[in-house]
């Protein structure tokens, strides 16, 4: 990692919150969360945002454009995180997850399908999208309100996973998740 993060064992206030909260869970302070303890109102910030889009979209439509933006961006923290998340909310199961790291989408539904094929082209080609690709979310039942809150949600992905990228973040392991699924996520990018 670039940076120095504040350390655990003299951390106070919100920076304290962020490590007690992955203790918590996880028994381990991940190294994102470490660098994101850097500037703790930039984090919850980040966080803000998730909660105002995910009420519109729900979140196995939040999971689907958070992994398909990862998956186009190669951002291991976030495909092992949101992959444990994905699991573990039913969006999808083992099976699916491994085949998502294979680029087979199958595992989802088919408006999670088109979401995360949305997200992946908004995180490699932004500039060229048209109304054609809002169309298809259109065409598929989705508001207006939807269609923002799904680009922000994968937006504020790629902003999450490019500063853990562009900070040199290590990759923690990830509890919950099996190995071989871990390594089939890590080389899906």
């Amino acid at each position: 990692m670039i940076i120095t993060p504040p350390a655990v064992e003299t951390a106070t206030g919100t920076v304290a919150e962020m490590y007690e909260d992955d203790l918590r869970a996880d028994g381990l302070v991940y190294a994102h969360t470490a660098a994101m303890a850097t500037n703790p109102e930039a984090y919850r910030a980040f966080e803000e945002l998730v909660r105002a889009v995910v009420p519109s979209i729900g979140l196995r439509l939040y999971e689907a454009a958070t992994l398909g933006a990862a998956r186009a961006i190669g951002s291991e923290h976030c495909l092992l995180a949101h992959g444990r998340k994905a699991l573990r909310a039913e969006v999808v199961d083992e099976a699916g997850l491994a085949a998502f790291a294979a680029g087979d989408d199958s595992g989802f539904r088919a408006d999670e399908q088109l979401v995360i094929r949305y997200a992946e082209r908004l995180s490699r080609e932004p500039a060229s999208m048209t109304d054609a690709d809002t169309q298809e979310l259109r065409d598929a039942g989705f508001s207006d309100r939807q269609i923002v809150d799904l680009t922000l949600a994968a937006a504020a992905r790629n902003f999450f996973s490019r500063a853990l990228l562009a900070l040199a973040v290590p990759v923690d392991e990830v509890p919950g998740l099996a190995p071989e699924l871990a390594e089939a996520l890590r080389g899906s990018r």
